[in-house]
């Protein structure tokens, strides 16, 4: 137990060190003393950024691996049950519905519009409303189905075509100004948020983490399966309820900063579960500092770019396509 203990502190400490070495890297200036034009760039671009990157990972990952033990699957994510584009299709409507005026202050942290607050607070509300209208949706379909776990991941898989159909109609209708955007968008983006944004997501983020890690010990019991659950003082609809709850909200507030991700969410609890195990104490807390670092080294990536800004989804899938070949390639020669 000691031992465990140990290790666990010494992986804690070096993925902090790696988040810490990334973001000192992609917050360096190319040159000292600072300038007032690469100070702006710093506190008014990058930061946010950086904010956003640690934001979103943590919560994309975190609440992916919190999900797979939920639904016992290890294929749960949010983008491939349904939970992501559901908060993608609300967001994708509200920016199309509600005007080219609202839609560019979304995105512009210039702008001084009358409609700004409401963009500001709508978006993230809507998005949360579109992940747990969706997560009601698949578990409403899989309860007609019989309740298995199967059925929770083929009602996902239909819900996310409907609501991918959806968009994709959405796309037919868009006026080109917003079209271009919104694909972007839709593919993920760090560049789209402002300090107005995150003044009201982050403290979101912050609570629901919180919650989610006092949890952990929760989610070990469910290892042994609900009627053992139960017998161990847990009250499995009760949990189940609030864990859904607080993973759609962190789905839907990441949707509407930074888009939909892909790959994040399974690709990072696979790799952390092979490596330090299946203790949801080490695993969803590491599996939100690795999905902050892989993030911030899309932000890097980008940043080193001078020219072109590449969708965040591209290059998690890149990025984490090769890792998770080499995580099931040691899975199956172990």
């Amino acid at each position: 137990m000691l031992a465990h203990s140990t290790g666990s502190r010494r992986a804690f400490s070096i993925y902090v060190c790696v988040l810490i070495a990334l973001a000192i890297s992609y917050l360096l200036p190319p040159s000292l003393p600072i300038t007032d034009i690469e100070k702006y760039i710093l506190l008014q671009l990058k930061l946010p950024v950086l904010l956003t990157a640690l934001g979103v990972g943590a919560s994309v990952a975190g609440a992916s691996a919190a999900l797979q033990v939920l639904l016992r699957n290890p294929l749960a994510d949010p983008g491939i049950i349904g939970i992501s584009s559901g908060a993608s299709l609300f967001a994708a409507a509200f920016i199309l519905l509600s005007g080219t005026q609202i839609g560019s202050v979304l995105f512009s942290s210039t702008s001084q519009s009358s409609d700004w607050h409401l963009g500001i607070y709508m978006l993230p509300l809507l998005c949360f409303v579109g992940a747990l209208l969706s997560s009601f949706l698949i578990f409403t379909l899989a309860r007609w189905m019989g309740g298995a776990v199967s059925s929770v991941i083929l009602s996902g898989i239909a819900i996310s075509t409907l609501c991918s159909a959806l968009v994709g109609w959405m796309f037919l209708l868009a006026p080109p100004k917003q079209l271009q955007t919104l694909s972007f968008w839709l593919m993920g983006s760090l560049d789209n948020t402002t300090w107005a944004s995150l003044a009201v997501t982050l403290p979101l983020i912050l609570i629901c983490m919180g919650l989610l890690f006092t949890k952990r010990s929760t989610f070990n019991k469910l290892y042994l399966g609900e009627q053992a659950a139960q017998l161990s003082g847990v009250n499995i609809k009760k949990f189940q309820s609030q864990a859904l709850i607080i993973i759609a909200l962190l789905v839907g507030v990441s949707v509407s900063i930074a888009g939909s991700i892909a790959f994040l969410g399974l690709l990072i609890p696979h790799f952390i579960r092979q490596v330090h195990g299946n203790d949801n104490r080490i695993v969803i807390p590491l599996s939100a500092i690795a999905g902050a670092c892989v993030m911030l080294l899309c932000a890097l990536i980008n940043s080193a770019l001078t020219n072109v800004s590449l969708p965040i989804s591209m290059l998690t899938a890149s990025i984490g396509a090769p890792l998770f070949i080499y995580v099931l390639s040691r899975r199956a020669f172990s």
